[in-house]
């Protein structure tokens, strides 16, 4: 049997890694400034995690959601507590489409409506719904067409209010920072007032946290930064810091009911094992506060790198607009001097999503890797 060939592959074999770095079958050191897609948070191989991840493994891997699984409510009032949104109640699952797939599923549920209004350059994810609400046709099948959505420019208002006022829209999905689009993201105003509009037409205002939570902006999620309280919220990503686990938080206005939503995997004991790890990490280690230290190292080396170089993003979610396409400025990185980096919709933006220890020379070898190059 062959594999189903999707995937366009760099030609490196990564067979062990630690910290911000990997290594190849060759013994090579790779330095890590992508993260796996923004899911490596406290770095590779953390030995706390993989303590953590061991002991539950010589104890039980796994049961279904049929029993008690006090693991669960320990993650749930962690999160809470380090992210200040203990308003919200936790459902688990595996990954941010399936967050994004449930969030927009108890936003029609709640609303007993269908459409979903995104933001171009949107990425909410692969499956079904989350797909439809994607700006990306190329990967929307047509049984996924079939879904509701009106696609908006990120910034404009009075748009959004001419659909809301059709009464038939459950949610509005929203990147406070876009991701694979590109790093874009709006103004307080855009974002203040896109709350109020929702709460004023009785449509779910859902932050797509997937990529920008977990402390990656400096802030624990990046909607924080607006003083807004989203209906509901998607996680996933750099929850795990690499085993697969996803959620969703939800305000505990709106109400859950049994068979509501379902999942097989989600929450088992090795995916709480690992939030709860990588939440302990976080907070022991002033993963947030050192974030925001080193974007403010970043932009400043990024800086003398002249004018026709723009910084995006922040914390250490982040990109730079070099003004041409950077798939060949990537392969140099990864070939000539062993950095992955990531692309982006936008094809003149490099994305950063190091693990959240990255240091301050972490990143000097990459800025002398990148004069170089440039």
């Amino acid at each position: 049997m062959k594999l189903f060939d999707v995937y366009p592959l760099y030609d490196v074999t990564p067979v062990k890694a630690q910290g911000c770095y990997v290594y190849d079958d060759q013994g090579t050191a790779y330095l890590d400034l992508y993260g796996g897609h923004a899911v490596i948070s406290i770095g590779h191989g953390h030995p706390h995690y993989i303590e953590k991840l061991k002991k539950q493994m010589d104890a039980i891997s796994f049961y279904s959601n049929a029993v008690q699984n006090p693991l669960q409510l320990a993650v749930a009032q962690k999160l809470g507590a380090l992210s200040g949104c203990g308003d919200y109640n936790l459902f688990f699952c595996n990954s941010g489409a399936e967050a994004n797939e449930n969030a927009l599923k108890v936003a029609s549920f709640d609303t007993d409506r269908s459409r979903v209004v995104a933001f171009k350059n949107s990425f909410h994810g692969r499956t079904s719904a989350a797909v439809a609400a994607t700006d990306n046709l190329t990967i929307i099948a047509p049984i996924n067409a079939q879904h509701k959505v009106s696609l908006h420019d990120l910034g404009d208002t009075l748009q959004l209010e001419k659909t809301l006022q059709k009464g038939d829209c459950c949610a509005v999905i929203l990147e406070f920072i876009q991701g694979v689009g590109g790093l874009d993201e709006s103004t307080e105003v855009f974002y203040s007032e896109v709350a109020a509009l929702c709460t004023k037409f009785g449509v779910k205002l859902i932050a797509d946290e997937v990529q920008s939570g977990f402390g990656r902006t400096g802030d624990f999620f990046a909607f924080q930064k607006y003083k807004i309280t989203p209906d509901i919220i998607t996680i996933a990503k750099g929850m795990g810091n690499g085993f697969p686990v996803g959620g969703v938080l939800v305000h505990k206005s709106m109400e859950a009911r049994y068979g509501m939503l379902g999942t097989t995997f989600g929450g088992n004991h090795l995916a709480c094992a690992a939030t709860q790890a990588v939440l302990e990490v976080i907070e022991k280690e002033e993963l947030m506060h050192h974030a925001l230290e080193m974007e403010t190292y970043f932009r400043e080396k990024a800086s003398k790198l002249g004018d026709q170089v723009i910084v995006k993003g922040r914390g250490l979610m982040l990109g730079l607009d070099v003004g041409y396409d950077v798939s060949s400025l990537r392969k140099k990185l990864i070939y000539n001097h062993h950095i992955f980096t990531g692309g982006a919709k936008n094809k003149h933006v490099l994305r950063i999503l190091p693990p959240l220890t990255v240091t301050k020379q972490h990143f000097d070898e990459f800025f002398n890797a990148l004069k170089q190059e440039l």
